[in-house]
């Protein structure tokens, strides 16, 4: 009896939970910490400005879809619909904008190939950023000499619906475009302090690139339909 009252009376030490535990890895299971709770650490996630910038294209996209389909009921049941003539300098502006893409890779490519910060500020100071910016700006006014040629030719927001069209589609679009240049503005704001991310770079370049593209959608869409 004694030996068992012994065991009864004895006080174990509780058991402590190990510190890892297994995930499956694709086959293979890989150690990772985890709280004295048993809770997992918290897992990785993207940078606001990643999660941020995605949900500022869905929007857009949203938006310009909502008004394709508008554009195309209106055309399928208007009888006063009355195609007109493009005016060439849209043809210009595609290959700027198409251009400051090119010139944003360069710069993205340039300041993330550096390997410090100081490499960064001394090497590259963002002239390619800069370059960027002057092709957006002179993307804008492109757009703007376009829209006086549609005047001088008596076209106006009300003249008829693919005009409004025209000017409603392309002036949300150049309003994007400024968007756009604000943001390259702070990127470059934040390179020329030293304290530019990865990830605010990479959020800049990704909506950039997401209009580029956004506008030759447009212009082929404005091309067919008015």
């Amino acid at each position: 009896m004694a030996p068992i009252l012994d065991d009864l009376l004895t006080v174990k030490p509780p058991d402590v939970p190990d510190k890892t535990a297994d995930i499956d890895n694709g086959g293979g299971n890989e150690q990772i910490p985890v709280a004295p709770t048993g809770r997992r650490l918290a897992d990785y996630s993207p940078p606001p400005s990643s999660t941020a910038i995605w949900v500022v294209i869905a929007a857009i996209t949203m938006t310009f879809a909502a008004l394709t389909s508008a554009l195309i009921i209106r055309q399928a049941s208007s009888v006063d619909w009355r195609h007109l003539t493009l005016p060439r300098i849209l043809y210009a502006n595609t290959l700027v904008l198409i251009l400051s893409s090119i010139t944003l890779t360069i710069a993205r490519h340039r300041l993330t190939s550096s390997r410090s910060a100081g490499e960064r500020q001394a090497g590259h100071r963002g002239q390619w950023l800069y370059a960027t910016l002057f092709l957006g700006l002179l993307f804008v006014g492109g757009q703007w000499v376009a829209w006086m040629q549609l005047r001088a030719q008596g076209l106006y927001l009300a003249t008829n619906p693919n005009s409004s069209f025209f000017y409603v589609l392309t002036v949300a679009h150049a309003l994007h475009i400024l968007g756009g240049l604000c943001g390259l503005a702070y990127v470059i704001r934040k390179l020329n302090r030293g304290v530019l991310r990865k990830s605010t770079l990479d959020a800049a370049a990704r909506y950039w690139h997401f209009v580029d593209l956004l506008w030759i959608y447009l212009l082929m869409l404005l091309w067919v339909k008015i």
